[in-house]
Formats: structure tokens, sequence, C-alpha cells
């Protein structure tokens, strides 16, 4: 038996013959010496093994079948690692799913300055370097009122770089029940600390008067840090120091005051039925230094941190050397830019802009998509599955709004044999992978994020072995 595999793995053919053969010639022709080499060591370093544990590999082998192992191989690591799949989870801005889809205008920006030089920091007029975020911070100044603006890559660094450049070394005060955090446990305080400034917490979770901040003030303060909890409600006997509040204080001990919006809105969301969330026009009028917030969340934008406020605060941020460390690319500020200009320039904005016409659509609109889809996908997945549309709730995301429910539509996925779980990992399997949600052991295809209904046609290309025989290959 040893001896017959010796001579199975002997009968393998070297990797120059393999380069000489007809189809590692059209490997060649596509892509490089060094990587074909590669994925040829491999498929024969995988067959080797195969043919100890079963001689009936080299059979394959000399049938040529190693070439088709070699071109599987090259597909699957031509794959991207970011692809797109469908949103039918139900919360509008999903972290883990990129946040917020940008408008078509965003996307024309994008790809008008991808592959070609633009004057990202050059002066036409004088003919020498110029300022990378000038257009951006026009714009700004002009939504929100304030004197000057700057961004950055998001808003956790938007928050770093005004710490460290106003605080370093001093303390700031904050309300501990202000003291939020973030996605993937990024927290308020270790922030704070990687700026170099000192947090000076006041205040309990729940309660926190004018008199705290006002008896924390010493030598060593350096501004004063009012954080909008957007992720999350204090409720029952709670008190919080207003912003209007805080600018006084920080008035009367010549200190400035700065707000972390986290979300930060540009239009009034409550026109549409919604809670009202802080306008960053209003904060600013209200009489924050600074004032810094998202650009991919509730304004519907790319990735990036916005800091309005203070010429001379602005300023002193734009020379801190952590703001290149920081700055954004000229994509993400292609998309920005055109996302702004649609906001100073669009009779409807809400229209224009994915997120905001996810969060204001009607039921009817959802409902009547559904009632139209329902027996297209009946017949996609086939009589054994059982499909209902519902009414049910979802959500906005990313730390906006976190208590406020959407009236939604959601179609109810179910199969005798399947479990919940069988069922989205069967979904996530299509082509694009569509991403539902699970309540109560249900799956669920939420539709307000939905605006092609075509997208949740799963294609599983050849039949999906789930819904073929779904006893033999996914497990309840």
């Amino acid at each position: 038996m040893a001896d017959q595999v010796a001579d199975l793995l002997r009968a393998l053919p070297s990797i120059d013959q393999m380069l000489k053969h007809a189809r590692a010639e059209a490997l060649l022709a596509r892509y490089n010496r060094e990587y074909v080499v590669g994925h040829c060591r491999a498929a024969l370093d995988d067959l080797r093994a195969a043919i100890r544990q079963d001689r009936s590999k080299a059979i394959e082998a000399r049938e040529g079948a190693i070439f088709d192992l070699i071109e599987k191989r090259i597909r699957l690591d031509s794959r991207p690692g970011h692809v797109r799949v469908v949103n039918a989870t139900g919360t509008i801005l999903h972290t883990n799913l990129g946040r917020a889809l940008l408008s078509q205008a965003a996307i024309d920006a994008m790809i008008e300055v991808a592959d070609r030089p633009i004057n990202l920091e050059f002066d036409l007029g004088a003919g020498k370097r110029g300022k990378r975020e000038e257009t951006l911070e026009t714009l700004l100044v002009d939504l929100t009122g304030a004197q000057a603006a700057t961004v950055v890559n998001n808003n956790a660094a938007a928050v770093l770089l005004a710490l460290n450049t106003l605080a370093e070394g001093r303390e700031v005060v904050v309300s501990r029940g202000e003291l939020i955090e973030i996605g993937g446990a990024f927290r308020i305080p270790e922030i704070m600390a990687k700026s170099g400034a000192i947090l000076r917490e006041v205040g309990a979770t729940n309660r926190t008067h004018p008199a705290d901040y006002e008896n924390a003030i010493n030598e060593k303060t350096a501004l004063l840090l009012k954080v909008h909890t957007s992720n999350y409600k204090v409720v029952g006997f709670t008190a919080e120091v207003s912003l209007d509040q805080l600018v006084a204080i920080g008035k009367k001990r010549n200190l400035p005051v700065m707000e972390d919006l986290g979300s930060g809105a540009l239009i009034d969301l409550s026109e549409y039925g919604l809670p009202k969330e802080p306008i960053v026009a209003e904060r600013i009028d209200a009489g924050a230094d600074v004032v810094t917030f998202s650009g991919d969340k509730i304004l519907g934008g790319p990735q990036a941190g916005l800091m309005v406020g203070n010429k001379d605060l602005i300023g002193r941020m734009n020379k801190n050397h952590l703001q290149r460390a920081l700055r954004c690319g000229k994509l993400t500020l292609a998309a920005l830019e055109a996302t702004l200009r649609r906001y100073r320039q669009s009779p409807d904005i809400v229209r224009e802009i994915p997120t905001l016409r996810a969060f204001t659509r009607p039921m009817e609109e959802i409902r009547a998509m559904g009632e139209a889809l329902l027996p297209r996908l009946q017949k996609a997945l086939g009589k054994d599955f059982e499909l209902q549309l519902r009414d049910s709730t979802a959500q906005i995301g990313s730390g906006a709004l976190p208590t406020e429910e959407l009236a939604t539509a959601v179609i109810c996925v179910e199969h005798p044999e399947l479990s919940a779980n069988a069922i989205a990992k069967t979904f996530r399997s299509a082509d694009p992978p569509i991403i539902g949600r699970i309540n109560e052991d249900r799956f669920l295809l939420d539709l307000r994020v939905i605006f092609d209904p075509n997208d949740l046609l799963p294609n599983f290309g050849e039949m999906n072995p789930a819904i073929e025989n779904p006893q033999s290959k996914i497990q309840k």
C-alpha cells in the first residue's frame, strides 16, 4: 500500500511541467507568473494530501482535474472581501452593513474624481498649494451658521482631535450620564485618555446640575464637554444640564464649550413625524464653541467627522499635526461635498438622500411593495416555504434615536423542516447575500430599506441544496 501511494505521488507533474500545459498558459496570460506558480504549488500540496487518504484522487489528477482545482482556487481568491448585501434587517443605519447609502449625487462625484487628478490641495487662481477642506468649509458654514469648519475621517477622530487640541494635559469636565460607549466598545473616557486630556466627571448617572460643573472648574480646566446620548436614553428621576446652561457657565468662567452630537442633523426630522434630533445650526446658535457630528449617520453621506464652530478654535485644530493623520481622502471629500451641496440646493432633500427617504417612507408604499412581492418570492422559493406579510417595527440604528421605532412591513419566511437560523443561512448564501433578522424564531425580511423589490428575490445560482433537500443539507 505504501509503495502504491509513493508511486502515485511520484506520478504527479512538476511545477515546470504544469506551467507548459495549455491551460496554464491561459492562466499566465491573465495573472503574473508568481501568482500562478503559488496556486499550482498549493493545488499539488492539496492533491498529495488527498492521495495519502484516497488513492482515487490520483485518477482525477491524471485526467487534468488538477487544473480545475487551480482555477477554482483562483476564482475563490479573486472574490472581493467586501461584497454587496441586501439589508432586510430593519435597521436603517446598520453599522455592520456600512451605515448610510450614498445619494446618486455623491456616487457621481466619487466616480468623477476617482481616475483622474483633481485640485485637491491646489489653488487654481493663485497657482499654488491650497486648502483641502476649503469648499467643504464654505458649505458647512453656510448650512450651520458656524464661523469655521473642518473635516476628519470619522466623528471619533473629530472628538480626539478637538480634545487633543484644546485640552491636552488639562481637565475636561463632562457629566457622568454622558460617558457613552459607541460601537466596538470604544468609550468617551478612553478616547479622552488617548487625546491627552484629563477626564473630570461630575454629577451622577441620572442627574447632573449646573452647580456640579461650577464646583469642578479650577485652574486646570480647559474645556466643558457635552455629549449627546444618541445611543441610549436615561428615563425616570433625571436631570441634565442643557447646552444653554453650559454655555452660560463657560462664558462666565471664560471656558470654551464643545458638544459631541454623534449623529447630528442638518434638517428638522420632527417635520416628518420623527422625534427631533439636535440640529447642528441650532447648537451653534445656542453658543457652542465647537460641535462635532458624523457624516454617515443621519446626514446620509460618507463616513466622516465634521467639526464646526469658533474660527480660532477650528484654526488651532487645523494646525494640529493629528489633523493630517486623521484627514479624509479625495473620494470621501467628493462624496461629502456632493451630499452637503444637495442639502444646500435640493428642493426635496428627503427624496435625494436614501437614508432620509428610508426614515420617511409611508407605510402604504412599503405594504404595497410587500403585497406585490409576496407571490413572486413564493414562486422563487417553492411551495414548501410559508410566507406571510405582517406589520412590524424597524429602527434607525448606529446610535441614532435609540428608542424610536418606525412602522414597517416584513415578510415572515417559515419552513416546516427548517429553523429560522437555517433559513437565514440559506438567504445569506444567495448572490447577493440577503440579510434579514430573526424574531421569536421566525425569519423576517424587513421592507423599509428595500427600494427595489427584486433585491429580495434570492439568486442561488444552481438550485440551493437547502431548498431542494433541507433535512439532508442544513441542521434544524
